[in-house]
């Protein structure tokens, strides 16, 4: 054809032989044998019919046909390997973004962001909040950090990190109030709610065997927040009985502040690292193995 070229690996093995004048260099510089790169070298000479190198004492030399194309081939050989040295460095050196959930960014991810940035210095890591509690599509970020529920999207990948808790949540001196053996007792109370989760309680109470009517009754007398964050922060008032992923309470939990008179359930929710599909898994890793760590520990 016309314009057809003879193949790459040939072209590759012409320029390093004639970058550093060698076959043996250009070898060793390619991973390949001394053989091979012969064997390339002879391809060409008879792709164009002439011979592009000269013995000259124990080296080689370019003739007049060999310096003509090396002219061509050796710039073309550097902008090709400055453009992948650009990328690799952009890529490497650009900011690792995640998106999070305000309520997991403030309550879970925070207190663990120092120690965070001290593990994985080179992964550059910048955080923001994503706009919703339910994630979408991680457009604009290098990855999400959210739970939700399968089936996963088609178009993006998915890395699960943990199996989702809720429980039913209250303060201490409002669990004084309620009856642990009977969950039913806690419609005595106001339930706090949260339209980011809507399908959060009826998923606790089928697990208990409560009523679907008396929570339906219960929901439309209780509380309502946008954000879990204000919800989860209700409960510590004192506001109610909230539900809640564990994950998000534990601290609460653990310190007193909260307690979860009826245990927790598990729901078919996990907490997931969404990424853009064909995204750079090689670059995600660490921090999923990071995230792995963290909430095992």
């Amino acid at each position: 054809m016309r314009h057809s070229l003879p193949p790459l690996s040939a072209l590759r093995a012409f320029e390093a032989t004639a970058r550093l004048g060698s076959v043996t260099a250009a070898a060793d510089e390619l991973s390949v044998t001394h053989g091979a790169v012969s064997r390339q070298l002879k391809s060409l000479d008879d792709y164009f019919g002439v011979a592009l190198f000269a013995k000259s004492g124990r080296g080689l030399v370019l003739t007049h046909h060999g310096e003509q194309l090396q002219s061509g081939v050796g710039e073309a050989f550097t902008r090709l390997r400055d453009s992948c040295a650009a990328l690799k460095h952009e890529v490497q050196e650009a900011p690792f973004t995640l998106a999070c959930p305000g309520s997991l960014l403030a309550r879970w991810l925070i207190p663990r962001l120092d120690r965070l940035h001290r593990d994985l210095p080179a992964l550059k890591l910048q955080v923001v909040v994503s706009d919703t509690e339910q994630p979408g599509k991680p457009a604009d970020a290098s990855a999400t950090l959210a739970f939700t529920e399968p089936p996963w999207p088609a178009d993006v990948e998915v890395i699960p990190l943990m199996t989702e808790q809720i429980c039913a949540v209250v303060s201490s001196p409002l669990a004084v109030q309620i009856d642990s053996a009977q969950p039913e007792s806690l419609f005595a109370n106001t339930l706090l709610v949260t339209a980011s989760r809507p399908q959060a309680w009826p998923q606790w109470a089928s697990a208990k065997g409560l009523d679907p009517n008396a929570l339906k009754a219960a929901l439309q007398q209780g509380q309502g927040f946008d954000h879990l964050y204000y919800l989860i922060e209700a409960a510590v008032a004192g506001l109610g009985v909230a539900i809640a992923p564990k994950l998000l309470v534990e601290d609460d939990l653990n310190s007193g502040r909260l307690i979860a008179p009826w245990g927790s359930i598990e729901t078919p929710a996990r907490l997931c690292l969404l990424l853009p599909k064909h995204a750079n898994l090689r670059r995600c890793e660490p921090l999923a193995q990071w995230l792995k760590r963290e909430l095992k520990g």
